[in-house]
């Protein structure tokens, strides 16, 4: 989510008088909102969409609660140690969260393990009775999402796990003093810590656990809300829609499932046609092996009465196949929602699409290679079903919080209405040709890379220079987002410096930040590299501090508001093909930053929207990538005709930059030369040359300030105020509810009572 306090001033429109109010204490309102703690709720770029299409759900009226599960302790906090990843503990609840609400008399039980058995209900039906072996209780914490000037405030409610009760009483008279509170340990541990992305999550029942009690404790409260208002669930799915953002809430669909059949007495059709009307699907991966599968044996241990119903779900389904495919065994193996090629495995991408009303990726270009390759059979099946919806991001805290130098620059010529419409800001082409107001805009980011310098300063004992291109990379450490391609380019740099020391070359500070995951030993690599690279180039008298890199520790939501600001220069390197979608990318040209990037994920959209001329494009196309590789695709090939990649290569793999040890990047070398999964040494010629191009462009930058200026312009489609309306027009057809408010004297005069009682108070 970021921090509240700043975004939640900027919504309810007191951010300057609130500021003014405090400087007249002597404080600085800067200072209080960096004591903030960052909320540790969520990986990277998907749980900070799900926060971005929570404000323009609020900014737009449209009720909704985003559920989510409040973790003891977040991903990690990263501390970066000779140049490696460490670690730490991020203990974001240490001193308690002001925005919250415990709503404790909203609490459920949720059930984990044991058995089901069958019995006779009404009139000799069949009926399935689950006889959990554990019951946690699930705790709702609230905390308020505020609309921009608007008087809607949804609700974000996070689930806590606490033991039924906290202290057995009869294992404490025994002597059992550990059995004591062992119940309370176990189940508080289901909330205890998020999952870092990438980790390898076979076998890991915990993760299991904190899906399947998140989202029943979030269905149960869905019913509970629902019949406080209708009198049964005949209609539950033309007043909730419950958007699975990504698979990891999946098991909802044999949930709600189980709760309309065993719970509530409802017929299998039925409940399956409201179930199928409740749910939609967003896709968020390209990748193979982040399509959640679950073995078959540890599902059934920990959720029996699901794994009946997932397979009751599947005969069913599967029978439909064999109608529409007679003979094809091989469609039914594929389709399946059980793989049991081998060990028998539950797919959950399977069951997100069987279950739900709609399926969407979030670019076009990624709605296009779900529908060709990941899922197609199911959009043979079904392609009604398929629909895109490309993401977006909210101007409120990425443009107006976090840059409010911009926002009072591009305020001050079109006026405050784009805040809430993006496309308004087509309004500055207007001023692309006004040098007086392209100088203000040079002003506005020199003074803002002069902060992230400070900044950088302060973390990193950096020095860099901010009149040197910015030239960023910040986001999950990942080899398909090629980090060290980027890392190819800065050497290759290096060595046309050490060729000759006199070179005219346009100076750069190269910025990187992100989190690896813990087990994910490449991308530890990946990161050590980054910063032993640094260490040689930054301290080479020959350099003369043309050349910087900074690795920025810890990245998150609050870092981010200060480096998106500062970048000239947005890497997008991505191998197309991989990355679904990307959001940075769009934060970085809201902020006047330049995208160089390959066609993959929305950098194709952006490319369409900003102009081929204002973008640095470079690399494979899918196309090409797929066709690459299908021929047998050789990297030694490249590095054995292209002697400046070998030299890089060969630096790499000499120990140049890790004090003569051959062996430390031996595995990151191999990788490339005899592997290359995602076509770095294809991609590296071209790369370079669309970086000298870059640097060329850069040195007239009155040019480089038009391009920058229209970027901005024509970034009204990546507002996640649009996302929101296709969402509410195309899957869940809502419309806006504005909240009214009464004033004191309207709300004094409706009551019935004696006046005197609101004296001194106003009414709630």
């Amino acid at each position: 989510m970021g921090p509240h306090l700043g975004n939640n001033l900027i919504n309810l429109n007191i951010y300057e008088q609130v500021r003014q109010a405090i400087e007249e204490c002597g404080l600085t309102l800067q200072d209080l909102i960096d004591q903030e703690e960052e909320p540790g709720l969520g990986n990277g770029g998907l749980g900070r969409l799900a926060a971005c299409y929570m404000d323009s759900m609020a900014t737009l009226d449209i009720p909704a609660i985003g559920y989510g599960i409040r973790y003891e302790f977040g991903i990690f906090d990263q501390e970066i140690r000779d140049g490696w990843q460490v670690e730490i503990t991020d203990k974001w609840l240490r001193y308690g969260n002001p925005w919250e609400i415990a709503r404790t008399e909203a609490a459920v039980e949720v059930g984990l393990g044991g058995r089901t058995e069958s019995y006779s209900g009404e009139q000799g039906r069949y009926r399935v009775r689950w006889i959990p072996d554990r019951v946690v209780r699930g705790v709702p914490y609230d905390t308020p999402i505020l609309g921009y000037k608007t008087n809607t405030a949804n609700t974000m409610r996070l689930w806590k796990a606490e033991a039924p009760e906290s202290f057995n009483f009869e294992a404490f008279n025994v002597g059992d003093y550990y059995g004591a509170v062992n119940q309370k340990t176990y189940s508080e541990n289901i909330t205890k810590v998020l999952y870092p992305n990438d980790e390898p999550i076979q076998g890991k029942q915990l993760r299991l656990e904190q899906q399947y009690f998140f989202v029943s404790c979030s269905l149960q409260d869905m019913i509970r809300i629902h019949l406080l208002r209708n009198s049964s669930l005949d209609n539950f799915h033309e007043k909730f829609t419950a958007q699975l953002n990504d698979t990891h809430p999946t098991v909802g669909v044999a949930e709600l499932m189980r709760l309309l059949i065993d719970v509530h007495g409802m017929e299998w059709d039925q409940a399956w046609n409201i179930t199928q009307n409740t749910f939609a699907y967003t896709n968020h991966t390209l990748l193979p092996e982040a399509l959640e599968k679950w073995q078959v044996e540890l599902f059934g241990s920990l959720l029996p009465r699901h794994l009946e119903i997932i397979y009751e779900i599947n005969q069913r389904f599967l029978d439909t196949v064999r109608e529409r495919y007679p003979g094809d065994n091989g469609k039914l193996s594929r389709l399946s929602l059980i793989d049991d090629s081998g060990s028998k495995y539950v797919r959950m991408a399977h069951l997100a699409c069987v279950g739900s009303m709609a399926i969407n990726g979030v670019a076009a270009l990624h709605t296009e290679l779900l529908k060709a390759n990941v899922l197609h059979e199911f959009y043979e099946l079904w392609p009604e079903k398929f629909t895109n919806k490309t993401n977006g991001v909210t101007p409120r805290r990425w443009m107006v919080l976090s840059n409010p130098r911009l926002t009072y620059l591009i305020s001050s010529k079109i006026g405050e209405d784009w805040i809430k419409n993006l496309y308004e800001l087509r309004k500055l082409e207007e001023f692309v040709n006004d040098a007086g107001f392209r100088e203000a805009w040079r002003q506005v980011k020199r003074e803002i890379k002069g902060d992230l310098a400070q900044k950088i300063q302060q973390c990193c004992n950096i020095t860099v220079n901010p009149d040197t291109l910015f030239d960023v990379q910040v986001k999950r450490i990942h080899e398909y987002k090629r980090q060290h391609l980027n890392v190819l380019h800065i050497i290759t740099l290096y060595n046309r410096i050490k060729r000759d020391p006199n070179i005219d070359i346009v100076p750069r500070t190269f910025v990187f930040g992100g989190k690896a995951a813990p087990s994910y030993f490449m991308a530890k690599l990946i990161i050590k590299l980054i910063n032993s690279v640094g260490a040689v180039v930054n301290n080479d008298s020959d350099v003369r501090d043309r050349l910087k890199v900074a690795f920025i520790p810890d990245y998150n939501v609050t870092m981010s508001q200060k480096v998106y600001p500062a970048a000239d220069l947005s890497e997008q390197i991505s191998t197309a093909g991989k990355e679904a979608s990307g959001t940075g990318n769009m934060k970085f040209s809201m902020n006047g930053a330049l995208t160089i990037g390959t066609l993959d994920g929305a950098n194709v959209e952006i490319r369409e929207e900003v102009g081929a001329d204002n973008f640095f494009l470079f690399g494979l196309k899918t196309e090409a990538v797929d066709e690459m590789k299908s021929q047998g695709y050789n990297p030694l090939d490249h590095y054995n005709s292209n002697p400046t990649l070998k030299e890089v290569i060969d630096q790499i793999a000499s120990g140049y930059f890790s004090n003569g040890d051959a062996d430390l990047f031996r595995p990151l070398v191999d990788s490339l030369l005899y592997n290359d999964q995602y076509m770095l040494l294809a991609d590296y010629q071209p790369y370079i040359d669309c970086q000298d191009r870059v640097s060329q462009t850069y040195r007239d930058y009155d040019h480089w300030t038009r391009m920058s200026i229209l970027n901005v312009a024509r970034m009204g489609k990546f507002s996640s105020d649009r996302s929101i309306q296709d969402y509410c027009r195309d899957i869940w057809k809502v419309q806006a509810v504005p909240v009214e408010l009464q004033d004191y004297v309207q709300a004094k005069a409706s009551f019935k009572v004696d006046p005197q009682q609101f004296a001194g108070s106003r009414p709630q």
